[in-house]
């Protein structure tokens, strides 16, 4: 049992920490403190469906759907474009967070939803989640211990970052700081949507 447990918290960890779209997004909340817990909340939530999902089918029904992997596809990469040009906008003209009015008058409501859209449509977490973790999950011994291996690489991950991120937000405030965090924010972003529409 300690093995598979093991197992699922290695793998989890390494895919999970890799920053990509969702870890970008959570690590912005976190500097603005704008609901970031919550972020994190659903960004760990979703993880523990997903894996949960793949080690226990969904895996072998999205390898054999072509259209369903298409559509994550596409959509992921055009809610990432349009994200990455957003922050590619507010980095050309940073103005720190004591001035971010825009980003402050979200509600709970949509920055929700932001993180659904960042977790859900972007075909990498399908890839990683679902197929890989899934599918090593379902040739485990326990794949119980497996799947809850991998929810508590998620869990400490996603709340680590949070509060790493709201620590830090004195110093990461900053306009000439900030300006940084939404470049890379932005390269991450059209990087990862160009290399779905020029996927093969």
């Amino acid at each position: 049992m300690f093995h598979s447990y093991l197992n699922g918290l290695m793998l989890g960890a390494g895919l999970i920490i890799a920053i990509g779209a969702q870890n970008a997004f959570l690590l912005a909340q976190g500097v603005r403190r704008e609901y970031h817990f919550q972020v994190a909340a659903v960004c760990a939530l979703c993880d523990a469906v997903l894996v949960c999902a793949g080690v226990f089918g969904l895996a072998v029904l999205l390898a054999e759907s072509p259209l369903l992997l298409s559509v994550a596809r596409w959509g992921g990469a055009a809610f990432l474009g349009w994200y990455g040009v957003r922050a590619l906008r507010r980095a050309l003209r940073p103005a720190g967070l004591e001035n971010g009015k825009e980003e402050r008058a979200r509600s709970l409501a949509s920055v929700m939803m932001m993180t659904l859209a960042v977790t859900l449509l972007n075909p990498h977490v399908y890839l990683d989640t679902v197929l890989l973790i899934g599918s090593l999950g379902a040739q485990q011994t326990e794949p119980g211990a497996y799947v809850l291996g991998a929810v508590s690489a998620s869990i400490t991950w996603f709340f680590g970052l949070a509060i790493g991120a709201a620590w830090l937000s004195p110093w990461l405030a900053r306009p000439t700081v900030w300006r940084f965090i939404d470049l890379g924010i932005a390269i991450m972003m059209l990087t990862i949507a160009a290399g779905l529409v020029l996927k093969p």
